[in-house]
């Protein structure tokens, strides 16, 4: 399994992006987001995701972000999207000039959430991984590309059989920016079982 231009698909493709050897790039859309329903009552399915299917149940997915965000709510990152009401998605959201979200959304059934931590505006390069073991997912972030901490560990309803998974950026409110991917790499999974 390999995440290269001849096997992925685009979830709403953007007017603008570029893909080359191991990075892709994506400016964003005023008014792009994928959120459902809790809280803000609003539902938003229009972001672009470039996506890889795959039936593998055990493996790792690891990609550098570097954005230049400046917005409210602002985020590129990594995302497993099945349909409009089943996905998870871990980003960070710009916030202002001194705060940004690091986190997390995970949508089963229509309803989403939202686990946050802060962190620096000033920070502009991220990485995250994204493990599975069949319906269960776990999502880790880095700072430096070598140590990783785990964001969270989560279920899918609906992700038992093929997925979807790859990289989404957006920009809920009126701006745009260009989202950077780059250091694609699938491995075997490095979330092992608990024993």
């Amino acid at each position: 399994m390999k995440f290269s231009n001849e096997n992925l698909r685009w979830t709403n493709q953007p007017k603008e992006y570029e893909i080359a050897d191991n990075r892709i790039s994506i400016t964003t859309e005023p008014h792009t987001d994928f959120w459902q329903r809790t809280f803000y009552g609003f539902r938003n399915d229009n972001a672009p995701a470039l996506q890889l299917d795959t039936e593998e149940e055990y493996f790792s997915f690891t990609v550098k972000t570097r954005f230049n965000t400046q917005t409210r709510f602002d985020q590129c990152g990594i995302i497993v999207y099945l349909d409009s009401d089943n996905w998870l998605k871990a980003s960070s959201e710009y916030k202002n000039n001194e705060t940004q979200r690091l986190g997390s959304v995970v949508t089963n059934l229509g309803y989403s959430d939202w686990a946050t931590m802060d962190i620096s505006s000033k920070i502009d390069t991220i990485w995250y991984r994204l493990s599975r073991r069949k319906a269960d997912y776990r999502l880790d972030y880095s700072l430096d590309g070598v140590e990783f901490k785990q964001m969270r560990i989560c279920h899918l309803h609906q992700g038992k059989q093929k997925i979807s998974f790859g990289i989404y950026a957006c920009s809920p409110e009126q701006s745009s920016f260009q989202a950077v991917f780059s250091e694609f790499e699938i491995t075997e999974c490095l979330w092992k079982a608990h024993v």
